[in-house]
């Protein structure tokens, strides 16, 4: 992500809205169309704005313990009709729990709780998040 890591400050992903236009970039750029947007954590920042502004361009959405979902208003999460799975560790007692609060408004949500693992469960879990992720891909065929 820009501005993570050893990536970079890019001034265009200072606003949400330069968020959305990044991300719908990277998308035009890689030539896909309608993907399934895995956003763990601090990409939530990216894929929450995007799915709230453009939804119907993804197949499916699967947040995992995302940041910034207290950002967002139930009645904005209930006008989304993207399939989702929201996943995340049973030990992540923070970010999981706090992001099924908000993000259990969206219609067309499941819930994955990946057991015996923390706020990275894909890496504390993986073979877990694995079964959990291509279960929901299987769904959305």
């Amino acid at each position: 992500m820009p501005g993570y890591g050893d990536s970079p400050p890019a001034e265009m992903v200072a606003t949400v809205q330069g968020r959305v236009a990044f991300l719908d970039h990277v998308l035009q750029e890689l030539g896909v169309q309608r993907p399934v947007l895995v956003s763990p954590s601090m990409s939530g920042r990216f894929a929450l704005p995007f799915l709230l502004a453009g939804g119907d361009r993804l197949a499916g959405v699967v947040p995992i313990a995302p940041v910034g979902t207290k950002d967002y208003a139930a009645e904005q999460y209930q006008q989304v009709q993207t399939p989702t799975l929201i996943l995340y560790g049973d030990r992540d007692t923070s970010l999981g729990p706090q992001a099924l609060q908000s993000l259990r408004h969206l219609p067309r949500h499941q819930v994955a709780v990946v057991p015996g693992a923390g706020h990275a469960c894909y890496l504390d879990k993986p073979e877990d998040f694995h079964r959990a992720l291509l279960g929901f891909l299987r769904q959305l065929k």
